[in-house]
């Protein structure tokens, strides 16, 4: 028996919240979560929390997280700095609207190791401690490569160096196929971040396609082992919620800027057609894990 709940992040299906609703009730998933709506970013969308609402309880469905960009930001730019931290509110007050308590978070696009920034990236994280400490929301940190926390196990890390019960992981075993230390997600990268994490997301992947460098993939057509990382969820008993996160289009290439920098119409062109065989993928990767955790 699964105790986590399953979702799909909205823009992977489409623009229309309709049809991201229609799409997640047909495939009889628990909730969605809010990225770009409408060709609007989470943050520019608490005017439209209300209608929102409507459409996803129309279709019995749920927010699980708001998928914010925060700190996808130039460390050095104190512009960008201010910006985000307004965007870090913006997203709570949707978060709140939607109820939610989960914004997804980074820690800044990478220009070198963690460690010869940490002091300065641990600094800038004491506003934002501040702001979910006081408002009472989790911030999950994502494993993202093209930002300071490439991996699992450096997301671990800095969460410990933060030392805040309001920041978690997401866990994203997907992104692994793209970290340039080369972690294995499962088993590793799971191992490291499990402690921490309340969030999932999925994705998958080669390490080296075609042209020798890393390429999306349907879920379970890469080098993820979901089959094993599902049923290591299904023995820890994990509660929380796994996002579909398809990345990937059958008849279109997404450029590197769209998949490190997702949302709008130009990405979500043809993510119906791709969630389709994607979430068909995990609900068979899910079923195969189940009877194996049974045996």
């Amino acid at each position: 028996m699964r105790k986590f709940k399953l979702s799909v992040i909205s823009d992977e299906v489409s623009q229309d919240l309709e049809k991201v609703a229609a799409f997640a009730h047909k495939h009889e998933l628990d909730g969605v979560e809010i990225r770009t709506v409408w060709n609007t970013p989470p943050q520019d969308l608490v005017t439209c929390a209300d209608e929102i609402k409507r459409i996803l309880s129309k279709y019995g469905l749920s927010v699980c997280c708001i998928a914010s960009p925060f700190f996808k930001a130039d460390l050095e730019s104190e512009e960008e700095y201010r910006k985000h931290l307004g965007i870090l509110e913006k997203c709570i007050d949707l978060a709140k609207k939607l109820d939610t308590d989960k914004i997804r978070g980074f820690a800044f696009w990478r220009k070198g190791r963690l460690e010869d920034y940490e002091e300065k990236i641990l600094e800038k994280f004491q506003k934002p401690l501040e702001i979910i400490e006081r408002e009472g929301v989790y911030l999950a940190l994502e494993n993202e490569p093209a930002t300071f926390l490439v991996n699992a196990k450096t997301v671990a890390y800095f969460i410990e160096k933060l030392s805040s019960k309001y920041v978690k992981a997401v866990w994203d075993p997907g992104n692994d196929i793209w970290d340039p230390e080369g972690e294995i997600p499962y088993p590793d990268g799971y191992t490291a971040i499990k402690k921490y994490m309340i969030h999932m997301h999925v994705k998958d992947g080669v390490k080296k396609g075609p042209e020798g460098k890393p390429e999306p993939r349907p879920i379970g057509e890469g080098d993820v082992d979901y089959l094993n990382q599902f049923i290591a969820l299904i023995k820890d008993e994990y509660s929380g919620y796994i996002s579909l996160e398809t990345h990937w289009r059958p008849k279109k290439k997404l450029s590197e800027e769209e998949l490190v920098k997702p949302g709008g119409a130009a990405f979500s062109e043809m993510g119906e057609e791709a969630s389709e065989i994607c979430v068909n993928n995990l609900k068979r990767i899910i079923e195969e894990a189940l009877k194996k955790a049974r045996e």
